[in-house]
């Protein structure tokens, strides 16, 4: 197939062969927070399968930034497995991408792994933490802003040192830089809250510094939740504010996504979460999450195709800095349509967890649709020792995720 899905983009410094990025999906395969064979196994098929770029999910900037201890750290205790998995991505014809992430206080960490009372844009009761026995969270001061910030400066200088070929900064879901955004979280009474303006002005200071010191090396990308989900959160038309502030901030380009991990999920994920979900957990960890999404209960969601275009087109029609289009993208048609309507990219999750070869599929006319059905058992998965996979098809082997990406050429000794 030829014609703009198979068209090279160019994004910041770097040209992409084509419009298909893997979206970043919480892979559970850094068990023990180790960059594994497994997760460069992964990427390296997304890789042969034909997207132009995969992106490694939740990089957390530092150790108390994780939201669950089995995640990456963009550290330099990591770096030579970085190096690993993008030496891998790279030798099959793609590109990387580290999505780099604070938590705040979304963070089920157990009490020995990080420190007692999480950060967020604001303090008092933490009502996710309180899963994991923290029940407070304290606001950020000036000073933890600026030590925050520098963290996500030396996370993007060690992506650029370990080969990665971009970054997405991630504001939205309810992380740390989203709880700035989302006036769910953020109450502050200072420069920093209230207004958009405000509200916009910590992320807006992590955009710029990660700029400065990578731009010129890496595409900048940053991912946004076009609205909270919720009815006591934000809505398109601050998400069309946030989206005009990155652009003129300088951004690459904008990954649009939508809602909150906790308040909004199925508004993220088009369609609810699977009962195993709800089943009984098998380990501390997910029983905590587990608990906390019986609490905030599930709006019925049916899926379908494309369930975002709504609010993205909205914000396509207001600014100028290339969209990257995320939510619903299964079969070629839907992905023709996203390129017609004048985004650069698509962003693709469940999709190619299910078939790491689809993209290779839509271009040599093999396959024009996904096999996907949006059942979300793949997020059942995420504790589980195999990490996310498709229930549809073959589970990979748990004990690749004990195997350091540097000594993958070891496991078959």
């Amino acid at each position: 197939m030829q014609g703009p899905l198979f068209s090279p983009i160019r994004v910041g410094p770097l040209t992409l062969k084509n419009r298909f990025i893997k979206s970043a999906t919480n892979e559970g395969m850094a068990k023990g927070a180790i960059v594994s064979k497994g997760l460069a196994d992964f990427h390296e098929a997304i890789a042969k399968g034909g997207a132009a770029m995969t992106t490694v999910a939740y990089c957390a900037v530092s150790p108390d930034g994780r939201t669950f201890e089995d995640q990456v750290v963009m550290s330099e205790d990591s770096a030579e497995d970085l190096k690993a998995l993008t030496e891998r991505v790279h030798a099959a014809g793609g590109a990387a991408s580290a999505q780099l992430t604070h938590s705040g206080c979304f963070s089920f960490l157990p009490r020995r792994a990080s420190k007692p009372t999480p950060v967020s844009a604001s303090g008092g009761f933490n009502k996710i933490g309180a899963a994991s026995g923290r029940f407070t969270k304290k606001q950020m001061a000036y000073c933890k802003m600026d030590d925050i910030r520098a963290e996500f400066i030396a996370a993007a200088e060690v992506a650029r040192d370990t080969g990665f070929d971009a970054v997405e900064l991630h504001m939205g879901h309810g992380y740390l830089l989203s709880q700035f955004l989302s006036p769910i979280y953020n109450q502050r009474k200072d420069g920093f809250g209230g207004t958009l303006e405000n509200r916009l002005r910590y992320p807006i200071q992590v955009l710029e510094s990660v700029l400065e010191a990578v731009g010129q090396d890496l595409a900048v990308l940053v991912k946004i939740s076009m609205t909270d989900g919720h009815a006591a959160g934000y809505g398109i038309e601050d998400g069309i504010g946030i989206a005009k502030a990155l652009e003129a901030a300088g951004a690459h380009m904008i990954v649009l996504s939508n809602g909150l991990n906790a308040e909004s999920v199925s508004s993220m994920f088009g369609s609810n979460l699977p009962e195993s979900v709800l089943r009984p957990p098998r380990n501390m960890i997910e029983r905590k999450v587990m608990d906390w999404l019986r609490i905030s209960g599930f709006e019925k969601i049916d899926f379908h195709e494309l369930y975002l275009l709504e609010n993205a087109l909205k914000i396509l029609e207001e600014v100028r800095v290339p969209l990257c289009y995320l939510g619903g993208v299964q079969s070629v048609e839907a992905a023709q349509a996203v390129c017609g309507h004048g985004f650069e990219a698509i962003a693709m999750g469940r999709a190619l967890i299910h078939d790491a070869s689809l993209i290779s599929g839509f271009e040599d006319g093999s396959k024009v649709r996904s096999g996907c059905t949006a059942c979300n058992e793949c997020v059942a998965q995420l504790h589980a020792p195999a990490g996310v996979y498709c229930v549809l098809g073959s589970k990979p082997n748990p004990q690749d995720h004990q195997i350091r990406a540097r000594d993958a050429h070891l496991s078959s000794a």
